[in-house]
């Protein structure tokens, strides 16, 4: 029965999106899909892009890692916030200052078409990985502890769940998901909320005494100071802000509903808010999973097998069937604004940078409608093709491995970017995919053999970082020197 109210609260849930969406994309055009014709309101998309960059991973993963790594997570959290600002001040004047739809087009005016083509195809499947990986998380938990009961098969899940995503980002693009992600992140964040106070009902504690109980635990350690961990509080911060410049700065999804933000000034504003939120909320997120490992306690609840399946044993097992709709309804609000942002940037950024659709001046706007359309459903079907594959190969381990691979992914992005903005030499435009591609490669056997090679040390993420550099070091040996490129730091005025 409860099963049964979840799930209509969630087809309610998607009207009201498709209700939105029916609103928002009247009188849509291409330039309202890919960048929302620039008139897109900062603070809406500071609030959404709250929902965006806090999924379905964040919301059962960091509560779940709050026993092993305590509240060490902050110290990625705050290289993301270093990050967001070097966006801010850094990358959104360059995008601004080029008119950019799709920020790899400033590859094609910086390096050659090659390089622009080398660095679209990384984010074509560095979001794809990551994106199918976040969404399959979401769906899985639905499928284990509600549909399997009904013997829905999950790839019927997944062809709803994508079906009706489909459906309202279809038209309005861009412009429909500024408002669509600011319902989504009122949602995720007012469940988050109540999870807490309904926890802590549970326990007879009140917020105080939660976090002093926390605090016993020892659960509120914010750094860890041996050098040798791959949660050292030095690298942790490092790696966080390449994490943010790269996997949002240099991410056509991300950078998408920046840059449909009327002007600079507001898109810098709409940042620096976000980023200062973001840090509140994945705090908010640990003291969550510190007060569900206090619950196990006090209820003798035996630990799942994974940590990430902490929060939805207890939401869906042992609460209240009012917790169980406020988690089924933060999950949701978690993953629609995943997977929706996605599957628009991904067609956005196939349709501009592998087709070149802007420049195709032998097409009408109607063929160019038609041929989007086409490329959306096409990568809506990619994506059921990918779930439903890790589904089939999923070991426990799988998110893990998927997840580093995705990192692996966009240190190339990091850096043709970091090359393009920090020196004035010409790359060998047609040498420049053999760097992105052996980078990666020689990133792997590094952080494989790291321990045996640095006597002791293990790499975490600042694989990325080393990614980059490697490619930026590749591209500084294809490279001469030319004092005409008028794309670097010291031109980024916006006059």
């Amino acid at each position: 029965m409860i099963s049964g109210i979840i799930l209509l609260i969630v087809f309610a849930y998607f009207a009201l999106l498709l209700g939105i969406a029916f609103y928002t994309a009247r009188d849509a055009t291409n330039e309202s899909f890919f960048i929302g014709k620039k008139s897109s309101k900062w603070y809406l998309v500071a609030y959404g892009m709250i929902g965006t960059s806090l999924s379905g991973v964040t919301f059962m993963s960091v509560p779940g890692g709050v026993e092993k790594a305590h509240f060490t997570y902050m110290q990625v959290v705050i290289g993301y916030l270093l990050g967001y600002f070097v966006i801010a001040f850094v990358l959104l004047p360059l995008y601004y200052k080029l008119n950019l739809t799709s920020i790899y087009t400033y590859l094609q005016s910086r390096f050659g078409k090659m390089s622009y083509k080398t660095g679209a195809s990384f984010f074509l499947l560095s979001r794809t990985l990551g994106a199918s990986i976040r969404i399959f998380l979401v769906l899985n938990v639905l499928q284990v502890f509600m549909l399997d009961a009904w013997h829905v098969p999950f790839i019927i899940t997944v062809f709803v769940i994508l079906l009706m995503i489909l459906l309202y980002t279809f038209k309005g693009g861009v412009k429909t998901i500024v408002w669509t992600d600011t319902l989504q992140t009122t949602f995720m964040i007012l469940a988050l909320v109540v999870k807490v106070f309904i926890i802590g009902s549970g326990l007879h504690l009140s917020f105080t005494e939660m976090y002093a109980s926390i605090e016993a635990k020892g659960y509120t350690r914010f750094f860890d100071t041996d050098w040798r961990s791959k949660g050292f509080w030095a690298k942790q911060i490092i790696s966080g802000m390449f994490i943010t410049i790269t996997m949002t700065g240099l991410d056509q999804e991300m950078m998408q509903k920046n840059i449909s933000v009327k002007t600079l000034g507001e898109s810098q504003k709409n940042m620096v808010v976000f980023s200062l939120v973001v840090v509140f909320v994945n705090l908010l997120f640990l003291f969550l999973g510190g007060i569900l490992y206090l619950y196990m306690a006090e209820k003798n609840i035996a630990h799942p097998a994974y940590p990430d399946d902490i929060f939805p044993t207890i939401a869906l097992q042992y609460l209240p069937p009012f917790a169980a709709v406020v988690f089924v309804v933060g999950l949701v609000s978690a993953l629609f604004p995943s997977a929706d942002g996605a599957i628009t940037a991904l067609t956005s950024s196939f349709c501009i940078d592998i087709l070149g659709m802007k420049e195709r001046s032998d097409w009408s706007e109607e063929d160019k409608t038609n041929t989007r359309r086409i490329v959306h459903l096409g990568v809506a079907i990619f994506f059921l093709i990918v779930i439903v594959f890790f589904k089939l190969i999923n070991d426990g381990s799988i998110i893990n491995t998927l997840l580093k691979i995705a990192g692996y992914t966009y240190g190339p992005l990091l850096g043709l970017f970091a090359f393009g903005l920090l020196t004035q030499r010409k790359v060998n435009d047609r040498l420049a995919p053999f760097v992105c591609l052996a980078s990666p490669v020689i990133s792997f056997l590094l952080d494989k053999f790291s321990v045996e090679i640095f006597s002791g040390y293990q790499m975490g993420f600042e694989v990325l970082l080393v990614n980059g550099l490697i490619t930026f070091i590749g591209l500084y040996f294809i490279s001469s020197k030319n004092n005409n490129t008028i794309f670097n730091l010291n031109n980024l005025s916006m006059n």
